[in-house]
């Protein structure tokens, strides 16, 4: 692939990816802690809505020392199956999943709080079961919301650097990202090649963000109507 398009292209993958993993994750997570209450509970979700405010460099240090060959976790999965997180593709998915995971979990719990309860027990009076309560009853009145989560969390992904840049680091043809090849232009001072990276991520961004916003808008004027409805 050309050289100058790999960084878009890898880009893109590692933040689908990372999207999907945080999906994957934090739909369970955000339901169960939406309906359950237990002592260590704040604590937990402390640490789910750390990485939103810590450094990223601070993060990427952490993750490089639970995951680098000399630890627990990175030792056993390199002396296991030869296969390390560190400086390649796959660390870049990690920093980006970690860092995108608060912004899904924030939207799915708000999602699953906001879902009327009554309607659940509704259905399984009717004798569903709790797996088919969810699928057709709690989700679809999720969805809006775990569908903007989602959006966010691919965004932060897509934006990701400093994270990326400590445990994938930067290297050409292998780990260099969007985000990692417009600081490292910058540097070298290819401004041409900087200034076409900045357009391309702003405009990820402002498409984003704009979309958003009108999202945002028509469930607020959905909800109006519903409410003047009844």
């Amino acid at each position: 692939m050309n050289d100058f398009l790999w960084p878009l292209y890898l880009s893109m993958r590692v933040s689908l990816l990372a999207t999907l993993l945080v999906a994957l994750l934090g739909l369970p997570i955000g339901f169960f802690f939406s309906r359950r209450q237990f002592p260590s509970k704040q604590i937990i979700e402390t640490l789910f809505i750390m990485p939103m405010i810590l450094p990223p460099t601070v993060l990427g240090y952490i993750l490089l020392i639970l995951l680098s060959k000399n630890s627990l976790i990175g030792g056993f999965l390199y002396r296991t199956f030869g296969f390390t997180f560190t400086f390649n593709w796959l660390g870049a998915v990690v920093a980006s999943s970690v860092v995108a995971f608060p912004l899904f979990y924030q939207n799915a719990v708000a999602a699953f709080l906001n879902v009327d309860r009554k309607l659940e027990f509704a259905a399984r009076t009717l004798g569903k079961s709790p797996w088919i309560v969810f699928w057709d009853v709690t989700m679809p009145l999720a969805w809006p919301t775990l569908l903007a989560g989602t959006v966010l969390a691919f965004a932060r992904a897509l934006g990701e650097f400093g994270a990326t840049l400590m445990l994938a680091g930067y290297i050409p043809g292998k780990t260099d990202t969007l985000t990692l090849s417009l600081f490292f232009a910058v540097a070298n001072g290819e401004q041409q090649k900087a200034a076409i990276y900045t357009t391309i991520v702003f405009a990820f961004g402002f498409l984003i963000v704009y979309w958003l916003l009108t999202f945002s808008r028509r469930k607020i004027l959905r909800h109006q109507w519903q409410n003047r409805r009844k």
